[in-house]
């Protein structure tokens, strides 16, 4: 197989993941697209050293949310300020995530059907309280770690993942509640 085949299915595989990253922090699709296509060229930089290695999704994820947070604090303001203005799509109507349809359609749709009200409520959320959260609950990372990552104080950070664990309740009502308490 050449190079450049190894690189498509290395792409394959792991573009999905990259995007969904990205999409969760920034919140933009476009934006999440321009931020997957960075990590991926710096990626084929450096595919000697990914191709084969087992490690090579946590790279892709940690340089994929680095990449979103530097884009978040480059474009603060004017990210603030229409999003604020602009949640609907140039219709009118709401953008969604798409995914890609599960083996056993039946028995994940209710899953799928979850996961699109929560992305949908996370895209609401403002930015001060999402990228916090996201980093905690989909990405794992501890509140010292996120509070060094994002340049605040811990006490920020637990308020902030607070009070979006509060807006996440509010916006999916009763069914989804249990899904967003705090972590033991």
């Amino acid at each position: 197989m050449t190079d450049a085949k190894q690189f498509e299915t290395f792409l394959r595989n792991y573009q999905d993941m990259v995007f969904s990253t990205a999409m969760r922090l920034v919140a933009n699709a476009a934006e999440a697209q321009d931020i997957s296509q960075e990590v991926f060229l710096r990626a084929f930089e450096r595919f000697g050293d990914l191709a084969g290695d087992p490690r090579a999704g946590g790279w892709l994820k940690t340089v994929a949310i680095n990449l979103s947070l530097n884009h978040l604090t480059r474009y603060r303001a004017r990210w603030s300020f229409f999003s604020e203005l602009f949640h609907r799509g140039e219709a009118g109507e709401e953008t969604e995530i798409e995914y890609a349809a599960p083996e056993d359609v039946e028995e994940q749709l209710g899953v799928s059907e979850r996961r699109v009200l929560v992305e949908q409520a996370l895209r609401r959320l403002p930015r001060a309280q999402r990228v916090p959260l996201v980093l905690f609950h989909l990405e794992g990372m501890k509140y010292e770690d996120i509070a060094a990552k994002l340049g605040v104080s811990l006490g920020k950070v637990k308020t902030d993942i607070f009070r979006a664990r509060a807006a996440m309740r509010k916006r999916l009502g009763p069914q989804l509640q249990n899904d967003w308490r705090p972590r033991a």
